[in-house]
């Protein structure tokens, strides 16, 4: 399955945000913040990776059931999608 814009969506706009996030996460071990700040920003973007992972297998999801839907067959298979979402878990 191809990934695009179209297809991922909101994804995209997650993976910007945590990639500016990530950039003041680095920026503040660069100038010696807190290490408690540190690591809570890191989780934060550790989060945001996540759930940008997520919605791409969910947005998969609906791809390959309106593909279905059309008669047509699905990009990939149920037994992959699974194992891509079981890789982000």
């Amino acid at each position: 399955m191809e990934m695009t814009p179209e297809l991922v969506g909101d994804a995209l706009v997650r993976l910007r945000r945590a990639q500016g996030q990530l950039a003041a996460v680095i920026g503040m071990i660069e100038t010696g913040d807190e290490c408690a700040t540190v690591l809570t920003q890191l989780a934060a973007v550790s989060r945001a990776l996540d759930r940008a992972g997520f919605k791409i297998v969910a947005s998969g999801m609906r791809h390959c059931q309106a593909a279905r839907d059309r008669g047509e067959d699905p990009p990939m298979t149920e037994a992959e999608l699974e194992k891509l979402f079981l890789a982000l878990a």
